[in-house]
């Protein structure tokens, strides 16, 4: 792998080009999931106080049962105001969704490498072509299946986070005790995250074509002209 050549020419084949895409893509996914910060807010009624803002701040990787919500106030409404958390883990999903897309970016980055300066070897008859095929039949299944899982998690999290919570806290259903919703941050970006996790796999599977076309399996004679710009490296 020492015989480095870099040539720009495959960028104009879908093999190359593809997979840019794919790279940049997938930097949306990590990028508009684990960036996320925001927060939940309560209206707060109790003894002594009416209408005071609590609020919950939550991110990625979405631990909201480890989320608090500010005190109404330094007594605890009189002692009548426990600690009050959020409801339920979505870590597990989140961050299967964002390393996944992490290692795509870094598979995609690698991949560029290879093709724009190796392709000679790339399209030898060697092993790269059926490694690369199998590695981008497990992305579409493992698109699918994170952000299956992801979009699900985020429903959950808008329920958790949503006018639903106070039906959840104990303290407001307390006699003199109420609370209303006020607020919660936009998820617009999260929704964006789980529409690149859809595309990427959309992608992958039209590329998985482009990629079987290079391998043994598409052209079992050895001896066969090779597609694309560079023919089968001759032995000497």
């Amino acid at each position: 792998m020492s015989d480095f050549h870099l040539d720009l020419s495959p960028l104009r084949e879908p093999l190359a080009f593809i997979k840019i895409l794919e790279w940049f893509f997938s930097i949306f996914v990590f990028g508009t999931c684990g960036s996320y910060k925001g927060a939940t807010t309560l209206l707060v009624s109790c003894k002594g106080l009416v209408n005071k803002t609590v609020t919950a701040a939550f991110a990625y990787p979405f631990r909201l049962n480890q989320v608090t919500f500010s005190s109404p106030d330094p007594n605890r409404c009189n002692g009548t105001w426990p600690e009050l958390h959020l409801v339920g883990n979505f870590s597990s999903s989140a961050q299967f969704f964002v390393t996944f897309a992490v290692l795509i970016f870094l598979y995609c980055m690698a991949a560029l490498v290879l093709y724009l300066g190796y392709m000679h070897i790339y399209r030898s008859g060697g092993i790269f072509p059926i490694i690369d095929y199998v590695f981008t039949l497990c992305a579409v299944f493992l698109w699918l299946v994170s952000s299956t899982a992801w979009a699900k998690a985020l429903v959950d999290i808008k329920v958790s986070t949503g006018p639903r919570l106070v039906e959840e806290i104990a303290a407001c259903k307390i006699q003199g005790s109420s609370c209303v919703f006020a607020s919660v941050t936009s998820m617009g970006s999260l929704n964006v995250s789980v529409v690149f996790g859809l595309l990427n796999m959309i992608l992958w599977a039209g590329n998985a074509w482009f990629v079987y076309k290079e391998t043994s399996l598409h052209k079992p004679n050895g001896n066969s002209p090779s597609s694309g710009l560079y023919p089968p490296a001759s032995g000497i």
